[in-house]
Parts: C-alpha cells; structure tokens; sequence
C-alpha cells in the first residue's frame, strides 16, 4: 500500500502460536511480499488472509486478499486499490505468478516461491543469503530494504534519477504488537510525512484492527487522513 509518490507505510510484525513462547520471526516470503505489494505482513500459519482500508468515511480505499500453502508460499495474491481504480490477482503456477483473467505471465520466481523478476517492468529483485529480498532493481530505479535480527521490515530507500525517498519505521519494542509502529519519510532528505500505526491483536500477534493516522508534510499546512484497517486471517 504504498510506492514513490506515496507517504503510506503498512510496517510489519509476527506471531506465535502460543503466548507462553516467544513470538514468531517473519518468514522471507511474508516479509518480502509485503513490502513489495504494500500490505501489513503477518506471521504464524496463516491460510488465507483479508486486508482493508478504510478511509474516515467508511469507505473502502484498498484491498488485499492472499492464501498461503503450509510451507508458507503465496498461491494467490490479490491486490485492488480503488482510489487509483487498479488492481491485480496474481496466482501460482509453476515458479511464475500468471494474472488470473488471461493467465500472463506477470512475476517469475526464484527457489519455491521467492520474487526473481518483474519482467514487463524490467525489476529484478536480490535476495540474502537468508532469503529476503534486500533490493530491487530496474532501469530507472533502486530499492534496498532493511529488515531487523527477526526479519521485521524497516523501511526501505528508493532511487530514482534524482530522487531518493527513504522510509524509516520504529515499531513497538513490544515484540506482541510489531504492528504499532511509527515511520517517516524523506524526499531528498526533506520530511515528506509520518505516519503511527495501533492495532488490537489476536493470540497470534496478529492485527484484527488497526488505526492508522497519516501526516502529509509536502503541503502546507500539513495534511492529515486518517484510515481504519480491517483484517480477517484463517490459519492451519
């Protein structure tokens, strides 16, 4: 839920199953999908998942559905934003995600199901040697992203020509709540806005709800929207 041109940054947390143990760490496949397609990651064993946001009105702004096999691979990614009216269902086929309606070809894949390449934008993605994926790279553009000792994104920096947007997070030292966070985001090292996230959790650390409040600082006087995100998430 976010790009370039976008302040919004739907950080990260895990989760474990039991509460009497420590949470969970992110997978690479959950934490590096979610920064590249912009939805809040989630951990533990997640079957299939549902994220919305809402605007103050009520109204819906974006949508993410997904499903996960128990080895925690995407088999389907779905994706609307319906204030820029795009969207995408991207499903699993062999080491490519093709569209759903006319079964192209969109997102070639490395290993079991680790982003390798977005060849109708020239993107090609670099992962560690522990599978996350830590830059993008295309012909007019860069991306690194940072992740934490648990795998928690970030934030990430973003080159284009001239351009450097870099996003920062702080989340909650409470390793329960990950999704309760702080970021700002820098536009050629000028404040662009911030944004402070804080969820109700279920017994898997996961958000069931979120408030979330975005500062525009590219105006004056700064902007503020506020949105609501709604999650529904079966597990195994």
């Amino acid at each position: 839920m976010k790009k370039l041109a976008t302040i919004v940054l739907l950080a990260s947390g895990l989760a474990g199953c039991d509460n009497s143990s420590a949470p969970q760490s992110f997978t690479p496949e959950m934490a590096s999908f979610s920064n590249e397609f912009d939805f809040d990651p989630l951990r533990g064993p997640v079957k299939d998942f549902s994220q919305t946001l809402l605007n103050d009105k009520g109204e819906v702004s974006k949508r993410v559905t997904g499903s996960l096999s128990t080895e925690g691979c995407f088999d389907t990614l779905e994706l609307h934003d319906l204030e820029a009216n795009t969207g995408v269902a991207l499903v699993l086929d062999a080491n490519f995600y093709v569209d759903a309606e006319t079964q192209e070809r969109k997102v070639k894949l490395q290993g079991k199901c680790q982003l390798a390449e977005l060849p109708s934008a020239g993107v090609t993605w670099d992962t560690d040697d522990n599978g996350f994926v830590v830059a993008a790279h295309g012909k007019e553009m860069e991306v690194k992203y940072r992740y934490d000792a648990d795998g928690y994104p970030l934030g990430k920096t973003t080159v284009s020509g001239e351009q450097h947007l870099s996003v920062q997070a702080v989340p909650s030292k409470d390793l329960r709540k990950r999704m309760d966070y702080t970021a700002i985001s820098m536009l050629n090292e000028k404040p662009l806005g911030n944004v402070k996230q804080s969820c109700d959790y279920d017994r898997h650390d996961n958000p069931v709800s979120c408030d979330l409040l975005i500062v525009d600082d590219s105006v004056k006087p700064a902007v503020e929207r506020k949105y609501t995100i709604k999650n529904s998430i079966e597990y195994y």
